[in-house]
């Protein structure tokens, strides 16, 4: 959706322009969500950004003009790297700058640590922010004002839809499901695909059959007004095909529990990775 809350005179400064930091400059540069987008990206701009309107590239942040006042910086970096990277953004925490960070595993407190004391939000997107279908869930220190949290929906929107949480350790259950879930939804297709192959189907059919399946009843689920459970009833007929095939994935230690304990394990090694 367009952003238009005052973005005649924002800037907004985009650390990191890999896969979702180009992802959200994108969504910035159609929605028009400021007047200038500063961008710090060693490797240079990524194919087909070279010549976006009203971006500035810059390799490293000691390019950047010392008059610059951005309104957000947003970490898109490697986590590895990001706290060594963070120390050279210290000059706008005294202001009244917002900074994102949708880096995986780095707490709110570790970026502080390296960062200081500033209105700081950290955020879990997912991999759909490539065709703007992210969901981000973001959690916020106690110094970012309401009008910044409107400000980093906003800036999230270029991606898709965003959702808050107030206690932080909550992220470690949302990257489990959410952040990681890409994943296990693109494993179904592979299985579908193949289970399809083994029943004689021809291997590109096969795997269209399955990607469509999966795209097109995520839509449903997402767009219908009925519970997913509801959905998953009006297709199986007493004694029919999907009913014999349910009775397998809903036994005891089927689907439902076997993603139970992966989305556990997920979270579990979130926390252990938290920092």
């Amino acid at each position: 959706m367009p952003v238009d809350h005052g973005a005649a005179t924002r800037i907004v400064l985009l650390v990191g322009c890999g896969k979702m930091g180009s992802a959200l400059l994108r969504g910035w540069i159609a929605n028009h969500a400021a007047s200038q987008l500063l961008v710090v990206e060693p490797e240079g701009p990524p194919p087909g950004l070279a010549d976006a309107p009203n971006v500035l590239w810059r390799r490293t942040p000691e390019e950047l003009p010392e008059t610059a006042a951005p309104e957000a910086v947003v970490f898109a970096v490697k986590p590895q790297i990001l706290d060594d990277v963070l120390p050279s953004y210290r000059r706008w925490t005294h202001g009244q700058t917002l900074f994102v960070s949708i880096v995986a595993g780095k707490t709110i407190a570790g970026i502080t640590r390296r960062l200081g004391e500033a209105s700081l939000v950290r955020t879990m997107p997912n991999t759909p922010a490539a065709i703007g279908r992210s969901i981000t869930v973001a959690c916020a220190n106690e110094r970012v004002s309401v009008e910044q949290r409107r400000f980093c929906d906003e800036l999230l929107a270029a991606v898709g839809e965003s959702a808050w949480i107030e206690d932080e350790a909550l992220l470690d259950a949302v990257t489990a499901v959410s952040g990681s879930g890409p994943a296990y939804v693109f494993l179904l297709i592979e299985a579908l695909a193949r289970a399809a192959e083994v029943l004689g189907l021809p291997p590109t059919l096969a795997l269209r059959l399955a990607r469509s399946t999966v795209a097109g009843s995520g839509e449903l689920a997402r767009l219908s007004s009925e519970s997913p459970a509801q959905l998953r009833e009006n297709v199986t007929s007493p004694g029919g095909t999907t009913r014999a095939a349910l009775d397998i994935l809903m036994a005891d230690g089927g689907l439902t529990a076997l993603i139970m304990r992966a989305v556990a394990a997920a979270a579990a090694r979130s926390r252990e990775l938290a920092s």
